[in-house]
């Protein structure tokens, strides 16, 4: 049961229940439900906030975003970034060179006290940390919320722990600091079976778990094939002025319209190489060499190339706050 300031929120927790993508038939569909959700989003909080790892699908809700502010005259929210400490170069470019490209603001959500005393420690992935060493706020995490009983714990984000600590309470700290009443992320009913039950409106109010909020969600109902042809239909077109106005699908980064360049897309630059999902440079391997939207979308897992593909653990770390 929702509790205040959500008791003035005016929305559907419902909706979206015993759906599937199946009910969004077309593109056009899934398109118009996700400017109905986006709109609700941006005028029912007071101070919402879009998760942007720089992957496909939170640059889709981007996009969305943008479209929807500008059509009803409605304020960008800020975005905000986890920075885990393990990303690929690339993406930090890619999220720096796109947010002053729209003029975005851009909270970067990273739990310090372990970046600090991985930087002290010259540490690297895979690395054991004691836990006695961590803050007390981030024991509290290890030791009364996890209830996990090991003296350390490596510095991974495919583990219990050091995913719960380096995005997990990245998050909630950043949701806190900034007061954000309503997150509104890329989630994806196709992409995890975790996820499969989720609704376009999904409820964070308990206290003793994560600073209350809502969850967003607009592209619930897009399969991966979905985003990939409102990129190259809508979202390119309208933010590349050289891009073919009716769209256009490259099957190489040689193959842009002259005078483009991969960079010049808001594509992140992996996706390109042969990455379908952009988990971490220590975890993720790109499934083929050719660009994502030219694979077998349909006959193969999207998060195949990523090591934490974990669907108890998924579950566990969304009960604690994650996405």
């Amino acid at each position: 049961m929702a509790t205040a300031p959500f008791d003035q929120v005016d929305v559907d927790y419902d909706d979206g229940t015993d759906e599937s993508p199946e009910d969004y038939p077309h593109i056009h569909d899934k398109i118009e439900k996700a400017i109905e959700v986006t709109r609700q989003g941006l005028e029912q909080y007071e101070n919402p906030a879009v998760m942007w790892t720089g992957g496909k699908d939170s640059t889709l809700v981007l996009y969305f975003v943008k479209e929807v502010a500008d059509r009803f005259d409605l304020e960008v929210p800020p975005a905000i970034f986890i920075d885990h400490y393990q990303h690929f170069a690339e993406i930090h470019d890619f999220v720096d060179h796109w947010a002053e490209q729209w003029d975005l603001e851009v909270i970067y959500a990273r739990n310090d006290d372990i970046g600090e005393y991985v930087e002290a420690n010259d540490l690297t992935p895979g690395d054991d940390i004691p836990v006695a060493d961590l803050s007390e706020h981030n024991r509290h995490h290890v030791e009364h919320i996890l209830e996990y009983e090991e003296d350390t714990f490596p510095f991974l984000l495919d583990t219990y722990a050091g995913n719960h600590l380096l995005k997990t309470v990245a998050l909630n700290d950043a949701l806190e600091a900034h007061d954000v009443d309503g997150v509104i992320s890329g989630v994806r009913w196709d992409e995890q079976e975790a996820r499969a039950d989720e609704t376009f409106f999904s409820p964070r109010h308990d206290p003793e778990i994560y600073p209350p909020h809502d969850r967003v969600q607009p592209i619930l109902h897009f399969e991966e094939a979905a985003v990939w042809e409102a990129f190259w239909n809508f979202v390119v077109p309208d933010t590349v002025e050289a891009f073919p106005d009716d769209g256009y699908v490259p099957e190489s980064a040689e193959d842009l319209p002259e005078g483009l360049e991969p960079f010049d897309t808001p594509v992140s630059p992996k996706y390109w190489e042969g990455f379908r999902s952009l988990g971490s440079e220590i975890s993720t391997e790109k499934t083929e060499n050719e660009p994502a939207w030219l694979q077998d979308l349909e006959g193969t897992t999207e998060r195949a190339g990523r090591a934490q593909d974990k669907e108890d653990l998924m579950a566990r770390l969304r009960d604690l706050g994650y996405m």
